[in-house]
């Protein structure tokens, strides 16, 4: 009897310790946000310096756990199945939210599942050439894909991936032929294309400014509505005359269905803050980087869209599950 007073004793003291925790502000605790990329890539960056930040708005630590895998549903599964209070985040991308769930079957349902805060970055694409080919427009380019037909070939991080969809949307709207090398993850494509084994990619800006620089990679158009400032003198694929073929890789900030509005209204306040801070800003312009700071409402109805879109481009390439 003594041991199942203890036993009750305690099961109450725990009930009485959660209560009072839930009874606090938010946040309480410590937050985990996950990465479903692994270690060392662009979300991963904008992750660490996102967590550092919300930290010192939310006064709590805020800890990146990386979960890649699966075309990022393993991690944004890890979040979907997470109780619904706001302490388990995910840094969401299209292929979490959309692209993977329209290719395979997935335990969650990239959108229905979830709660968007925000949308805390966007990295538009850039398309590049290896030196061999000697082009050195869009213009250029398409005319030698239309004069050797399927023989140009271009890496992606892998099927569905943003390099990828880009580089088809790409290809849809110059109206040519392309060969397609899918790649394990875009430092695999990058190597092979820095070294002359792959013609092009539409890759994101981040990862290949380096080379491009250092005259490796040349750079015909960016997939953004305006230039970059990181490369002004690049026009934009609507400037070398390639309409409605913008790409880019954009990040959100979600939680599991069900957590409460005061939950995601004060974690969207918090990035909304983060966004103005000077020093994160230079970060993540350097990065290539835009900072969007958008209500709850706006970032669902971002997503809405950008679903829709994907759909259809999906579709359009045959990568739509059976």
């Amino acid at each position: 009897m003594q041991l199942i007073r203890k036993l009750i004793a305690g099961a109450a003291g725990a009930a009485l310790c959660a209560a009072a925790v839930a009874a606090q502000p938010y946040p309480a605790k410590p937050i985990t946000l996950v990465n479903p990329y692994a270690a060392g890539g662009p979300a991963d960056t904008l992750g660490r310096a996102l967590a550092r930040e919300l930290e010192k708005q939310l006064g709590q630590p805020v800890v990146v756990e990386n979960k890649g895998g699966g075309g990022a549903s393993i991690g944004a599964s890890v979040v979907a199945r997470a109780a619904p209070d706001g302490y388990t985040l995910l840094l969401g991308t299209a292929a979490a939210h959309i692209v993977t769930p329209l290719m395979q079957h997935t335990p969650y349902d990239g959108v229905q599942d979830f709660r968007f805060i925000g949308i805390v970055g966007n990295q538009p694409n850039m398309l590049v050439v290896h030196p061999k080919l000697g082009v050195k427009s869009v213009d250029e380019l398409i005319a030698l894909a239309r004069k050797e037909p399927g023989q140009l070939n271009y890496g992606s991080a892998g099927p569905g991936s943003s390099p990828h969809l880009g580089a088809e949307l790409f290809r849809q709207r110059a109206g040519i032929e392309l060969m397609h090398i899918p790649y394990k993850g875009a430092a695999p494509a990058i190597n092979d294309l820095v070294g002359g084994q792959v013609d092009m990619a539409v890759l994101n800006l981040a990862a290949s400014l380096p080379f491009i620089k250092d005259g490796r990679l040349v750079a015909l158009a960016y997939a953004a509505k305006e230039r970059s400032p990181l490369l002004p003198a690049v026009p934009t694929l609507a400037e070398a005359g390639i309409r409605d073929a913008e790409s880019a890789s954009w990040y959100s900030l979600a939680a599991p269905a069900g957590t409460p509005d005061a939950v995601i209204e004060r974690l969207n306040r918090a990035v909304n803050a983060v966004n103005q801070d000077p020093a994160y800003r230079q970060l993540m312009g350097a990065q290539g980087v835009e900072l969007w700071s958008m209500t709850p409402a706006e970032a669902a109805a971002f997503v809405h869209r950008d679903q829709q879109v994907l759909t259809g481009l999906v579709r359009g390439a045959g990568l739509v599950k059976q």
